[in-house]
């Protein structure tokens, strides 16, 4: 997860969420896809699938990322990912934003957090 140093809309600084920047991998732990900002997810055949968060659960670790749910908002290509309606995200470890260290002399400071979490992409049987 990148975060960025800013002010909130009660103009107090705080790490804020931009953008995710992660790999998927496979069950033979080989990179299938990546995931970053929109939220999107390019599968490596091209295919893409660009998602609205439906719903999110606090994660069952305090100092993990929600679980998510999302619904797909557009596709673009045609492969695994063209047809995804879900994505699911569960079983996060890591992620949130560090407790301290945005402060006026860090105002647009970005740092990363690493995470890991279980993905599930959902569309119709055919």
């Amino acid at each position: 997860q990148i975060y960025v140093c800013q002010a909130g809309t009660d103009q107090k600084l705080a790490w804020t969420l931009k953008a995710p920047d992660a790999q998927l991998f496979d069950a033979k732990n080989k990179v299938i896809a990546k995931h970053y900002a929109g939220p999107t997810w390019k599968h490596n055949d091209g295919s893409e699938v660009v998602g609205k968060v439906a719903a999110h659960l606090d994660s069952p670790d305090a100092n993990s990322i929600p679980w998510l749910l999302v619904s797909a908002a557009s596709h673009s290509g045609d492969g695994a990912f063209s047809k995804v309606t879900f994505i699911q995200r569960l079983h996060t470890k890591g992620g949130q934003p560090p407790q301290s260290g945005c402060d006026d002399s860090h105002r647009g400071a970005e740092t990363k957090s690493a995470y890991s979490a279980d993905y599930y992409f959902y569309a119709p049987a055919n």
